[in-house]
């Protein structure tokens, strides 16, 4: 399964983003160079985010970004 590389920006309500596929890759490595260099070339102004994902194809790939997490419950002791 390859390796997408998205760049994400926030669409017209939070449940809605705009996804980008940038590039894909085979490798985990070749994806995460690319996306960290990506990154650093990005203005300060830029509000998109880049992201690497794991899936069988493109259509897999924009479900699980466009999926809704819940956020992690923090115990005690990571407060």
């Amino acid at each position: 399964m390859p390796y997408y590389v998205y760049r994400i920006a926030s669409g017209p309500s939070k449940l809605v983003k705009q996804l980008e596929v940038v590039k894909e890759f085979e490798g985990y490595k070749e994806a995460k160079d690319f996306a960290k260099d990506t990154r650093a070339a990005q203005s300060p102004d830029e509000t998109s985010t880049i992201k690497i994902i794991f899936a069988a194809n493109e259509l897999e790939a924009d479900e699980l970004l466009q999926e809704k997490r819940e956020a992690p419950i923090l115990r005690e002791w990571e407060k």
